[in-house]
C-alpha cells in the first residue's frame, strides 16, 4: 500500500483509525459471502467530513475504495479487490434525531437495524425493513443493498422507507438526495442511490421513514405434508385478497435444525411449516385469521397453532430469524442463495431445487419469504470434504438459472455484488446493461467506487476484471 496515502489518511482521520496490519486486513478481506479479496488499508471515519477526506485521498492517488458497514452482506458487495481502501462506517452509529409526529428519523449509516427500532419503540414506532440479520446489519448496508425482510411483504423493502440521504459522491463532493418533503423536486436520485451497492458513493446520513406499531397482531404456524401444499396455500391467501404482514416457509430439514436449537415445539415431522402474521385493527385481524385458517385447512394444513401471547409469538419468530445459525447442527458450512420467482411457480421451482441438490449429492434447507417468492436455499456442507466446493458452486448456478427461467430475478434482497455479476445477462440485454453503466458513471466519474461489482463486462463498467480466489462467477 502507498505509504504516502496511508500517512495522508492518518493525518485526515487519526492514526489509530487507519489500519494496515495483517490481522486487520485479513478481517476485512471479505463480507459474509464465500468470496475473499484483499484490502490494502482499512479506515474508520466518524463523520461526513472524514468520509469526504478519505474519498478525496483515494481519488488523488487513483486508489479504488469500498464502503463497508457491519459486513453481513452475502453477495460479495463489500469484498475488496486489488488492495482497495476499505472505508468502514461502523463508528458512525448515532441516531441523530427522531421526529415522532412526522414519523421520521435521521441516522448515521453504522446504526444497527434493530437498534433503530429499539430507539423509537417508546414512541410506538419501528423501522419496518427487518432482515434476519437485523441484530447485526447496519442501516448503511440496508440502503446499499435495498434490503428486505420477513415483514416487507406488506410494508415494502428499504427503498420505501428511505426519504433522504446525505452522501459523499465518488469524486469527494457532498450531496443531499431526497429529503423530508413527501415529494422533493427534481429526479428521484434517492431512488437511484438506494440499492446501488456502493458504486454511487457512501451514505453518511439517512432520513428513514418510521412505521406505527399496529394495534393488533396475530401469528400463526401451519404444518403441511408437502412443500407444494404449503406453497399453494401462500398463493391462495394472496389470491383471496389478503396481504399478511408476513408469510414465511421452512422445510423439514430446516425445521428440525431450528427446533433442536430453540425448542419451540415445532412440528418436526411435517414436510413444511408456514409462519403467517396478520397485523392491523383488531376486528379485521380476527377476520383475516379465520379466513387464513380456512384456506390453510382446505390446502392440507395438518395443524394450525395460533400464538397465545407475545412470548409465544417472539419464540416462533426467533425460530425463523435464527434459522441460518441453527444449521451448524447439521454441517459446519453453508451457501445461502437469494432468488425470486413468481408465487405461482413456487412448487415447481422448489422441486427443481431439490432435484438439483440431490443430483449434486448435497443437502439443502429451504427457508424463504414465501409471500413474495423470495427463495433462500441454504446449501449445507463441510468444506473440508474434497471436491465439495465444485459441487456447491455447480448446484448454486443451476438454482439461479432455473429461477430466472421461471420468470424470476437474480436477487430479492442480497444484491448482485460480485457473486452474481456475470449472471446479469440472464436478465438484461446489452442495451439494458449499458444504460445501467451510464447511470453509474454519472455518479462515479472516477471509476474507483467499488469497482468490478454488479456490472459484468469491462466495457460496461470501465474496470479491469479481476476474480478473487474462491469466486464461482
Amino acid at each position: 500500500m502507498n505509504e504516502v496515502l496511508v500517512a495522508e489518511l492518518g493525518a485526515a482521520l487519526s492514526p489509530d483509525r487507519v489500519r494496515i496490519g495483517g490481522t486487520e486486513l485479513a478481517l476485512y478481506q471479505r463480507d459474509a459471502s464465500n468470496l475473499t479479496g484483499q484490502a490494502g488499508v482499512v479506515c474508520f471515519p466518524t463523520s461526513t467530513q472524514e468520509v469526504q477526506a478519505a474519498i478525496r485521498i483515494a481519488v488523488r492517488h487513483g486508489q479504488p475504495f469500498v464502503a463497508r458497514g457491519a459486513g453481513t452482506g452475502l453477495a460479495g458487495g463489500a469484498t475488496p479487490l486489488d488492495d482497495a481502501m476499505m472505508i468502514v462506517t461502523t463508528k458512525m452509529n448515532r441516531v441523530l434525531s427522531v421526529d415522532p409526529v412526522n414519523r421520521l428519523a435521521w441516522v448515521e449509516p453504522g446504526v444497527l437495524n434493530l437498534d433503530l427500532t429499539k430507539a423509537v419503540t417508546k414512541y410506538g414506532l419501528h423501522f419496518a425493513p427487518d432482515p434476519s440479520s437485523q441484530q447485526s446489519c447496519s442501516i448503511g448496508g440496508n440502503v446499499a443493498n435495498n434490503s428486505g425482510g420477513p415483514h416487507c411483504l406488506s410494508d415494502g423493502v428499504t427503498t420505501a422507507h428511505v426519504l433522504g440521504l446525505e452522501v459523499v459522491l465518488p469524486d469527494g463532493e457532498i450531496a443531499r438526495l431526497g429529503g423530508e418533503e413527501p415529494e422533493p423536486a427534481g429526479y428521484d436520485l434517492r431512488g437511484a442511490f438506494v440499492g446501488s451497492e456502493g458504486m454511487c458513493g457512501i451514505a453518511t446520513k439517512v432520513c428513514v421513514r418510521l412505521t406505527q406499531n399496529p394495534p393488533a397482531i396475530r401469528t400463526m404456524l401451519m404444518d403441511f405434508a408437502s412443500v407444494a401444499d404449503g406453497a399453494r396455500t401462500v398463493s391462495a391467501i394472496i389470491a383471496a385478497g389478503m396481504v399478511p404482514a408476513a408469510l414465511e416457509m421452512m422445510d423439514q430439514l430446516c425445521t428440525r435444525a431450528v427446533e433442536e436449537y430453540i425448542h419451540a415445539g415445532l412440528p418436526v415431522d411435517a414436510a413444511a411449516i408456514l409462519l403467517v402474521e396478520v397485523a392491523g385493527l383488531p376486528h379485521g385481524v380476527e377476520t383475516d385469521v379465520q379466513r387464513i385458517v380456512d384456506i390453510g385447512t382446505a390446502h392440507g394444513a395438518g395443524t394450525v397453532r395460533i400464538a397465545k401471547d407475545e412470548v409465544e409469538r417472539a419464540l416462533l419468530w426467533k425460530g425463523r430469524k435464527n434459522a441460518f445459525g441453527a444449521i451448524a447442527r447439521i454441517k459446519p458450512n453453508y451457501y445461502l442463495h437469494d432468488t425470486v420467482v413468481p408465487r405461482r411457480h413456487l412448487p415447481d421451482v422448489l422441486q427443481q431445487v431439490y432435484d438439483i441438490v440431490a443430483r449434486h449429492d448435497l443437502l439443502v434447507m429451504n427457508v424463504f419469504h414465501a409471500g413474495d417468492g423470495n427463495l433462500h436455499p441454504l446449501l449445507v456442507f463441510d468444506k473440508r470434504e474434497p471436491g465439495i466446493m465444485d459441487r456447491v458452486h455447480a448446484a448454486g448456478e443451476e438454482i439461479v438459472r432455473v429461477s430466472v427461467a421461471a420468470g424470476g430475478v437474480l436477487s430479492g434482497e442480497h444484491g448482485i455484488g460480485l457473486e452474481k455479476r456475470d449472471f446479469m445477462p440472464l436478465m438484461f440485454s446489452a442495451t439494458d446493461l449499458e444504460a445501467q453503466a451510464r447511470l453509474r458513471r454519472s455518479f462515479d466519474t472516477t471509476g474507483l467506487a467499488n469497482p468490478n461489482k454488479v456490472l459484468p463486462t469491462a466495457a460496461s463498467c470501465g474496470d479491469m476484471q479481476h476474480v478473487p480466489e474462491g469466486a464461482w462467477i
